[in-house]
């Protein structure tokens, strides 16, 4: 009697699957080369990062396992390289191999954090902007557009710094990878808010709406319940093109010593030293972060790129 169940659990799954995978957006994934090498580069540095105490030969932070007599040594394929550092070392002995490994974790860490704040702020607001109206949105619109006339990587370093100096140098220590993640999110949340606003301009006029309003139904209930679905699709789109740029602002700012402490670096810290040795011949330390940092970034956006065409009717 429990064998029919599972029978038909497993059959449901496979047609589940079937459906997927002769769906239109996996059709237009697999046809695409770019895209499939694309997801597997960023497959690989996410599954890398996510279990990084376990890919990593290394473990960088762990200094009683970091000799200073191995510094500076160049990769394994180089004359006086050591075949237990495949990237060389850094200017303490730690493998870059595994730094890299480590940094990409933060990295990837910072940037899906600062997306997913960001997102759910710009959801917000660019809803009841574009729902309310009035002077509720001229007044969200006039502050996204004064945002907008500044660099985002300025913005960001405003943030970082007006919280450093409320909390103070120790105080920000403590508590950085909250500050930078702040810095980032309220950085980029115009973005999704102007792009929302836009939708939910165009559905609040549909008989579906009018149709909630006549029911009695909330603003708040019309805006999350109804709306919000409807306008998924863009946001998916502008998070996973977010994602890279959030990476690279994350690596700008710990380049510039204001992003996650030296303690725990990201590819931005990595990279920053290494620069200081890069014209003493120890080029491996800055070059293999930065390449890592720019391959990474690359993949995030061609997948972006790649599902603005497949969630396009237009384009199919």
């Amino acid at each position: 009697m429990t064998e029919m169940p599972r029978e038909h659990e497993a059959d449901n799954v496979a047609n589940l699957m079937q459906r997927i995978w002769r769906s239109d957006i996996a059709y237009s994934f697999r046809s695409s080369k770019v895209t499939v090498v694309a997801g597997l580069i960023t497959a690989i540095f996410m599954l890398s990062a996510l279990f990084a105490p376990w890919v990593a030969p290394h473990d960088p932070y762990n200094m009683a396992n970091v000799s200073v007599l191995d510094a500076f040594l160049p990769p394994s394929w180089m004359e006086g390289g050591d075949p237990r550092y495949l990237l060389g070392t850094d200017n303490i002995g730690r493998d870059v191999f595994s730094t890299i490994i480590h940094g990409s974790r933060i990295s990837l860490g910072v940037g899906f954090a600062s997306v997913f704040f960001a997102a759910t702020l710009g959801v917000t607001l660019g809803l009841i902007s574009g729902y309310v109206g009035g002077r509720t949105d001229a007044f969200i619109m006039r502050i996204a557009e004064i945002q907008l006339s500044f660099p985002d990587i300025l913005i960001a370093l405003l943030i970082d710094g007006t919280i450093r100096s409320i909390l103070g140098p120790g105080a920000h220590g403590n508590i950085a990878f909250v500050v930078v993640i702040s810095a980032i999110s309220l950085a980029y949340w115009v973005q999704f808010a102007r792009t929302v606003r836009s939708t939910t301009m165009v559905e609040k006029s549909k008989e579906y709406i009018q149709a909630a309003r006549v029911t009695g139904k909330s603003p708040l209930y019309i805006m999350f319940r109804h709306l919000l679905p409807n306008v998924m699709g863009p946001v998916l789109v502008i998070a996973t093109i977010m994602l890279a740029l959030a990476i690279v602002t994350e690596a700008t700012l710990s380049f510039l010593g204001v992003g996650v402490p030296p303690t725990q670096p990201s590819l931005g810290t990595l990279i920053r030293v290494g620069n200081d040795f890069l014209f003493s011949g120890e080029w491996w330390i800055t070059i293999f972060p930065g390449a890592a940092l720019a391959i990474m970034g690359l993949s995030v956006n061609l997948l972006g790129d790649w599902l603005r065409d497949a969630l396009n009717p237009k384009l199919r």
